[in-house]
């Protein structure tokens, strides 16, 4: 394998775990504001998405180097320990 064909074999499977980091994250994020939202006793639940949510998107962050992304989403898990520890 070459140097130029094992990078873009690298930067290929980059992209496919950011992909999937980014996807997943945001359907997560998206469970947790509805099951807030909607008022049904679901807080744990939603908390616990957020946090996983938010582990994903610094995943995402860390691969692509994006430091005030991964800023938020320690605010995101530090905001998802609080609700757990509240809502428990």
């Amino acid at each position: 394998m070459t140097d130029t064909s094992y990078q873009n074999a690298i930067t290929r499977d980059h992209r496919k775990l950011t992909s999937l980091f980014e996807v997943i994250g945001s359907i997560l994020a998206m469970v947790y504001a509805m099951s807030i939202a909607m008022n049904i006793g679901a807080e744990m639940l939603g908390f616990s998405l957020l946090l996983v949510s938010s582990a994903l998107f610094a995943g995402w962050a860390i691969l692509d180097r994006r430091w005030t992304f991964l800023l938020l989403q320690v605010f995101y898990a530090t905001s998802a320990i609080i609700g757990l520890i509240r809502w428990a």
